[in-house]
C-alpha cells in the first residue's frame, strides 16, 4: 500500500492510477490524515441462472454411435 499527500497525488495521478491498475492500493492524505483510498474498480462476477441454456443444447440421434474413424479398434 502507498501513502501520498494530496498535493503529490494531485501531480502525479497518472502513475498513481497505472500503480492501482497492477494491483497496488494507494492511500491518499491531507495534512497527514488519510481522506481517500485508490483501489482497482471491481467487476460483478456472474451468477449462472439454474436452467438458463434450457433448449440451447442439442444432441443428435446417433450421439453414442461408433465413430467410422475408429472401426478399426472396436471390431
Amino acid at each position: 500500500m502507498t501513502t501520498v499527500a494530496i498535493e503529490q497525488a494531485q501531480q502525479e495521478l497518472a502513475r498513481l492510477i497505472d500503480d492501482v491498475v497492477l494491483g497496488e492500493r494507494v492511500v491518499i492524505t491531507r495534512n497527514q490524515v488519510p481522506v481517500a483510498e485508490l483501489v482497482p474498480v471491481t467487476r460483478p462476477v456472474a451468477t449462472p441462472t439454474f436452467g438458463s441454456a434450457k433448449s440451447l443444447v442439442k444432441m443428435s440421434e446417433d450421439f453414442d454411435a461408433p465413430l467410422d474413424d475408429f472401426r478399426d479398434y472396436t471390431e
